[in-house]
This record gives C-alpha cells, structure tokens and sequence, in this order.
C-alpha cells in the first residue's frame, strides 16, 4: 500500500511537470516567475559564499541586476558550515551558498518552491566545492554556474544543452563567452515579467517574508503540511527525476501545500568523476 501510494504521487508529479516544465530541447524556457504587483522588483538575497567564490556571487548579481525587470537587496549571510550545509532560504528570499558537499555528481543546484498558483516564493543555490579538480581546471566555470544557478532563482530555464555556446551562462558551453546572461537573457526576464499579479511572492521588507499567502501552513516542522517540506537539517527532499541531460537533471517533488520544489542540478562532466563515493 505505501509503495503503490509513493508510486502514484510520484506518477502525478511527474505528469504535472511535465505540462510545466519544458524540456528544453528547442531552447525554451520555465514559465515560472515571482509574483508582484509592480516592476521592478528587489529579491532579498542572502549571501552566504566565501572569498574564492565571491567575485562570482558580485558579478552574477550585477550582471542579473542590468535588467529592467530585477533588483537585489544582498545581505552578508552566516558562513559556518552548518548553515550553508542547510542554505535554507527565507520566505520570499534567495540565497546562495558554497561548501564541500560530497562527491554526488553535481557542480551546482538550485532550488525553487512554487505555490499552487505556479509563483516562485524562495529559492536557494548550492556550488559543489567537492570537485575543486573541476574548479581549479576551469576558473572561469565558476562564474558560469553562479550565474545559471541563479537564472534558474528567477525562472529561466537553459538556452541549449548540448555544449555549444550561445554567449550566455544559461549554456553549457565552457566557453569565455558563456559566464554571464546577455541580452536575450534580459529580453527573457522582460517577457516572464510583462503582466502583473495580485499578491507579491516576494519579501518586500514590510512583513518579513512572502506576501502572498497562498500556501498557509502552521503544522510545526516535519508534521501535517510540512512533512514533505523544507527539512530543518537537509533541505527539501529531492523527490523524483522528470528530466535527465547529459550536462543536468530535474528533479521534483510536491510540497504538500498545493506546490512543489523544482530542484535543477549541474552534473559533473564525466571525467571528474572518478572521485564519486557511493
């Protein structure tokens, strides 16, 4: 009964997202977006990441920062391992954060919950400082998942995924072209955010979290609505795959609240992959 239970959520899942989320084969991208009543808006976002990788965080936020649609408020976040082990985000916030988190196969992972309305209300990034071989040999891909990892924060899904370079970091080129957005990627923010909603996702700094309201849970964590939530010491369950690349996966699970965590992972090119430990 519980194994046929799983199977059938997991089934929904899969088929819901599958609506929503496109598999990217002709370049499209996520229809996710944050909810607010007016343009632009100003993400809250936490900064959680140390000295080796902070010209990334800096150059990523001014770089998203260009567009017309998107503004940061960052905030010096707590560097101890414990916390960026957790790298969980506030209601209505982002935040991103580094740290050796075992050999798992993935260089980056981000992290977006969406209410029942399909509105990003937090999301959280992860770089994978396990495989410094991969970091030390290619500098520059620091840059490039900071950045991506990001974009996905916002709604935006890949340009390609089959390694050549569209001179944006939403590729997965290693090119020196591909670590930042470019102007595509702002035309992309600018066409998710044409339309204004009636409730803000976001933490405007008035209440302290998301204004919407639309997933209104009380249940302590790990209990009733929560129980499939964010768990206080290893984040949102991972759920299940809905989409595998050669350079990325997607990965899903319901929040049980009426939305879900789309989880969206840089996998580690094969050759840096001797390391992994089962």
């Amino acid at each position: 009964m519980l194994i046929r239970s799983l199977l059938t959520r997991a089934t929904i899942i899969i088929a819901l997202v599958a609506v929503s989320i496109p598999v990217n084969a002709d370049h499209s991208w996520s229809i996710y977006s944050w909810a607010r009543q007016a343009n632009p808006f100003t993400l809250i976002t936490t900064d959680s990441m140390t000295n080796e990788w902070q010209y990334a965080f800096d150059e990523s936020v001014y770089q998203w920062g260009l567009s017309s649609v998107l503004n940061f408020d960052v905030v010096a976040g707590n560097l101890d391992e414990k916390f960026r082990s957790r790298c969980k985000p506030k209601a209505g916030q982002i935040i991103l954060c580094n740290l050796a988190y075992g050999y798992n196969n993935w260089l980056g992972l981000a992290g977006i919950n969406i209410d029942r309305s399909g509105h990003i209300t937090k999301g959280y990034a992860k770089m994978n400082d396990s495989y410094s071989a991969y970091w030390d040999d290619n500098p520059l891909e620091r840059n490039h998942v900071v950045c991506q990892e990001g974009g996905h924060l916002f709604g935006l899904g890949h340009t390609s995924e089959d390694g050549s370079s569209q001179g944006t970091c939403m590729d997965y080129s290693e090119s020196i072209n591909s670590q930042w957005p470019n102007q595509h990627d702002h035309d992309q923010l600018e066409a998710i955010y044409d339309h204004l909603d009636s409730y803000n996702s976001y933490d405007t700094g008035d209440d302290g979290g998301g204004g919407g309201g639309n997933n209104p849970c009380n249940a302590p964590p790990g209990k009733g609505c929560n129980k499939f939530g964010f768990d206080v010491d290893n984040g949102p369950p991972m759920g299940v795959p809905v989409a595998v690349g050669l350079h990325y996966e997607i990965w899903v699970v319901s929040d049980q609240r009426g939305g879900y965590w789309i989880h969206y992972i840089r996998t580690v090119p094969i050759e840096y992959r001797h390391n992994t430990k089962d």
